[in-house]
């Protein structure tokens, strides 16, 4: 979709992401090798009791969902920024459900715009669990 067709507000719902528990291991252990996401006994001996799913890992797998149902499409030129926030603490078997929301639209020249994405993730509980803003440029209309 193009920049001149979005709209503020714009929302979508997107489709339950499961944190399976061995691909979160395997995600930890390549890219958050710490013992709370690696290591069973040590995650045991925490405030936590159980490993925990790496936050980054949490967040990835709802924006794939979010990727099939893109806003923006082709006419994506960039990513901008991202900020993700962790409100609770996610764990294998979880089920994360999210909604992303057209948050800010400002134009930068007339061929791209930059559109701000904003995402409320809860688990399974109804909690929220973490929240992104992302920033895309995205192509305008030429005419």
């Amino acid at each position: 979709m193009y920049f001149d067709e979005l709209k503020l507000g714009m929302s979508v719902e997107l489709e339950p992401a499961v944190i399976d528990k061995q691909k979160m291991l395997a995600f930890a252990k390549e890219y958050d090798n710490v013992p709370l996401h690696t290591d069973e006994e040590y995650a045991k001996s925490t405030f936590f009791g159980k490993l925990l799913a790496p936050g980054v890992m949490s967040f990835m797998v709802v924006w794939a969902k979010y990727l099939e149902v893109d806003f923006f499409g082709e006419e994506l030129l960039a990513g901008k920024s991202t900020k993700i926030e962790w409100m609770k603490p996610v764990f294998a078997g979880d089920v994360l459900t999210g909604k992303a929301i057209i948050t800010s639209l400002v134009r930068r020249s007339p061929k791209n715009g930059v559109a701000e994405v904003s995402f409320e993730v809860r688990n399974q509980n109804g909690d929220l669990v973490l929240t992104n803003v992302t920033e895309a440029i995205v192509k305008c209309k030429i005419s």
